[in-house]
């Protein structure tokens, strides 16, 4: 009882987070009346949008940035072009040279460097804001590539002036890189298709991603502005405009494309840190909201949202109560293992496959069955990440502060772009090992399982050594380079040809 009580605890507890992702995909149908697309009304004359360009350390890709940012279809006389720059390398000459070039060139484009770092990027976005010029703000991170279209199609929605933030949808240029961006990009699509989607339809809070979206700078001041105590700004910004009364609009047929990270280790960087940053912003923010007058599913379903990440550690648990629960469950008998256990593991495991599955049957109406093939190296791949994540969670639990670390980007977006590596190693952390030792612990799982004629139990158990040993050995042999550099020819150039 002593083992099996925490054992049905942590099960139970998963279970939930894995009925809440079923839950989210059924608002998403049930309110699909609630879609929006086209706005209210527009404009008579356009305002004037400041339009932010967050860095650090970005050489690879601030070129395509800008280029990207200056074919904007917005009149330039109600645009204000700010590079935030807090770079420490080559990124510095690079950026500043390029907003010389534009500059020169008629755009209205500035330059801001920050000698350091205070608040990371909530802190660049907040210092922008005292010298910024428009009505709305526009933000977009250094990876990303949006339309000439992108103004027009989001700043008419503010002509409803209880709307305080449009958020877009990311899409991914480097998508079919490799089988790692694939699968970040079919995570990526659930969280943009359904959370986000099924979120807003219900008329509930749901959170601006940090890039491809644009504020009203009066809801950011009114929300008491950009705060740096947690490593997801974005979220928190968005919860305290919301609790002022703030509404949001998500505009899914939007596109933005972005570059996806390349390495494992750059992966788990971002996934890392958006962990912490949601369990910060919900110690931060869930008192708040429970204490407001909002209606109790809104309060429900921001507690599953923040913090959804509470399921990493409390898989950490189920991998070391799994396999004495399992040999204690088999000596019990068969039926309560069907009954009892196997529908909770359905509920915790196949609502993530579920969940995935009908958001690339939303994007992509005649391939979506392709996605199959990369469901079970979804789910694996999310187990893989329980260390990293849990470690992530327990530092935010725990009150311990951490630098904002970037998600490094390379401007590899086909498979003709290769990353080279310098040839010196990369301190390496403990977490790699440990998922490999974790992964051999469940290969034992699998030996037991097949011993014992448990055979029901072998395919999640395989998830489990595949997850762990992958998220591992693709640590070690990426993380043992560092200094990368791209070798592809139009990334050498430190400013825009033939422009």
């Amino acid at each position: 009882m002593a083992l099996l009580i925490p054992y049905f605890v942590v099960l139970i507890l998963l279970a939930s987070y894995g009925v809440h992702r079923y839950v989210l995909v059924y608002l998403y149908y049930k309110n699909k009346r609630n879609h929006t697309s086209e706005p209210a009304a527009h404009f008579d004359e356009l305002p004037r949008v400041t339009v932010q360009l967050p860095i650090f350390n970005e050489q690879f890709v601030v070129e395509r940035l800008l280029d990207s940012i200056c074919k904007l279809q917005y009149p330039l006389d109600k645009l204000d072009i700010q590079v935030l720059d807090d770079s420490t390398d080559e990124t510095v000459a690079v950026a500043r040279g390029l907003v010389e070039h534009y500059a020169d060139r008629g755009f209205p484009v500035s330059y801001h460097h920050r000698d350091n770092r205070h608040g990371y990027k909530a802190g660049a976005l907040a210092e922008g804001l005292l010298t910024a010029k428009g009505e709305f703000v526009a933000i977009f991170d250094a990876d990303f590539v949006p339309p000439e279209d992108f103004l027009l199609r989001t700043i008419h929605h503010f002509t409803d002036p209880k709307i305080g933030m449009v958020q877009t949808r990311w899409t991914h240029i480097n998508r079919n890189y490799s089988f790692l961006t694939e699968v970040e990009a079919i995570l990526l699509d659930g969280h943009f298709v359904l959370e986000h989607s099924g979120r807003a339809r219900s008329g509930v809070f749901f959170n601006f991603n940090g890039t491809a979206g644009v504020w009203r700078r009066r809801a950011i001041e009114e929300a008491g502005g950009w705060e740096h105590d947690t490593l997801t700004e974005d979220t928190d910004l968005s919860y305290r405009a919301q609790l002022k009364g703030w509404k949001f609009t998500y505009l899914q047929d939007v596109e933005c494309p972005a570059e996806l990270p390349v390495e494992m280790t750059a992966f788990k960087t971002q996934q890392a840190r958006w962990a912490k940053g949601l369990i910060q912003t919900g110690k931060k923010i869930l008192p708040r909201v429970m204490k407001s007058k909002q209606p109790f599913h809104v309060k429900l379903e921001a507690w599953y949202h923040l913090t959804a990440n509470l399921s990493y550690p409390l898989m950490v648990l189920l991998s070391v109560l799994l396999l004495p629960a399992m040999i204690i469950r088999f000596y019990q008998g068969w039926f309560q293992m069907l009954y009892i256990d196997v529908p909770l593991f359905l509920a915790s495991t196949f609502s993530v496959s579920s969940f995935y599955l009908v958001s690339q049957r939303e994007l992509f109406p005649k391939t979506w069955p392709r996605a199959l093939l990369y469901l079970p190296f979804l789910m694996a791949l999310g187990i893989g990440l329980t260390i990293t994540n849990t470690r992530a969670v327990l530092e935010a639990l725990l009150g311990h502060k951490t630098a904002f670390a970037r998600t490094p980007k390379y401007r590899v977006e086909s498979k003709m772009d290769k990353a080279s590596a310098a040839k010196y190693r990369k301190r390496l952390g403990w977490v790699p090992w440990v998922e490999l030792l974790i992964g051999t612990y469940f290969a034992l799982t699998v030996y037991y399982a097949i011993d014992n004629e448990n055979y029901i139990t072998v395919p999640f158990l395989i998830l489990f050594v595949v997850g762990y040993w992958y998220t591992g050995l693709m640590s070690l042999l990426q993380g043992r380079f560092s200094g990368l550099a791209i070798s592809a020819t139009s990334q050498s150039k430190p400013f825009p040809v033939g422009v």
